[in-house]
């Protein structure tokens, strides 16, 4: 199975069966990203290298305003997408499988878990999965020790406290947390940022 065969059938959010040809590229997928990510957990010198090391890991262009402290984690690595000037801090884990989406100045605390994937809850069919994206849209805080679960939406400028498990979607300028994460409250809305013309 094709790396591109098998986004589409996440994005689709297919059953994934244990022992398939997309079980199999699972495999081959971790092994790639745990090389990769050893190289950046190692100390991979300047922000330009990590950048580069991040790249490869996901496998498209980085930002050159994308930051991240390592160590960084994740079991897949090709079905992650980030936006602009992206900030990942310390210890995080990104089980990507099912999909991860970035978008523009989001801020990602210490040891923050984003995972995309369901194990089937029937003990015989436990090795099966659910893959279901996580979409993070813009300017979105994730405080530390936060986790995020198949499927979530986080809005625009929304705040995931530290310690929330999220288990629904998070609404736009909404601050979010507990466990199970609940809305705390409701931000003002941003004021568009205006560019400045010659």
């Amino acid at each position: 199975m094709e790396l591109s065969e098998y986004k589409d059938l996440t994005a689709r959010r297919a059953y994934l069966t244990a022992g398939t040809e997309a079980h199999r590229l699972m495999h081959r997928m971790a092994a790639q990203a745990q090389k990769i990510t050893a190289k950046i957990n190692r100390g991979a010198g300047s922000p330009a290298r990590r950048r580069a090391l991040f790249a490869k890991l996901i496998g498209r262009p980085v930002d050159e305003g994308f930051t991240l402290f390592p160590p960084f984690y994740t079991d897949f690595g090709k079905n992650i997408s980030l936006g602009k000037r992206v900030f990942i801090n310390a210890g995080c884990c990104f089980q990507d499988q099912g999909g991860i989406e970035i978008g523009d100045d989001c801020l990602i605390g210490h040891q923050v878990v984003l995972a995309t994937l369901n194990h089937d809850p029937d003990p015989q069919k436990r090795g099966n999965m659910f893959p279901a994206p996580i979409r993070l849209g813009r300017r979105v805080w994730v405080g530390s020790h936060a986790t995020i679960l198949p499927g979530v939406t986080v809005g625009d400028n929304a705040i995931i406290a530290a310690g929330a498990v999220v288990t629904r979607d998070v609404p736009a300028n909404a601050v979010a947390g507990g466990v199970p994460a609940r809305i705390l409250k409701t931000l003002p809305a941003a004021r568009p940022v205006l560019e400045a013309h010659p």
